[in-house]
């Protein structure tokens, strides 16, 4: 049993279908559980990047580009450029509004910070949740269904190892237990 109860698949092979692990990982894994067990054994192995995967793969859209922006808003500071304090307003805006107008924003806020940093990443994952990947006027381009989850991941991983660059395993730490209580039903606000 777990508590979860935002992860709507019941094994970790579910979502280890959509994307890779380390091979460092793949020992941790226990595919036919929930997703909960393999990410305890990831988390206990300091396996962060492979958990924080998983993690994403797992809960639904919205509480997943919340997560990034939560770890994206954690590491911002006064120095922080324009463009990416928009980038992260803009994908706050999503989450908590979802329409095609905030997507489009994110889209282009995700571009023109080229995908470098923790709130582009989080602006990226917002507009890959639905719409079209082309250009106005161009055919429809459906994003793939899990695509936005690798932004996610992608975000966070980055936050933390730009908190940190010598030792991120706690903020890594901190940001899985966001993510945990984001999975659990909670607003990913954990205290310290």
């Amino acid at each position: 049993m777990t508590d979860l109860v935002k992860v709507q698949v019941l094994t970790a092979a579910e979502l280890l279908k959509n994307f890779e692990v380390s091979e460092e990982a793949e020992e941790h894994l226990v595919p036919d559980t929930a997703p909960e067990v393999s990410i305890d054994r990831l988390m206990e192995a300091g396996l962060y990047p492979d958990a924080i995967k998983l993690l994403a793969h797992g809960l639904p859209k919205r509480e997943a580009v919340w997560w990034a922006c939560l770890s994206a808003r954690d590491i911002q500071n006064p120095q922080t450029d324009e463009d990416n304090v928009n980038a992260l307003i803009a994908a706050e805006s999503w989450v908590k509004k979802p329409s095609e107008e905030a997507r489009m924003r994110c889209k282009e806020l995700g571009e023109k910070t080229k995908h470098k940093t923790p709130a582009s990443w989080a602006a990226t994952a917002a507009s890959w949740c639905h719409g079209s990947m082309a250009r106005p006027g161009e055919p429809v381009i459906e994003p793939p269904e899990h695509l936005y989850a690798h932004a996610v991941a992608g975000s966070v991983t980055l936050a933390a190892v730009l908190s940190d660059p010598v030792n991120p395993s706690k903020q890594f730490s901190r940001y899985l237990k966001q993510g945990l209580d984001l999975a659990r039903g909670g607003n990913g606000r954990i205290e310290e």
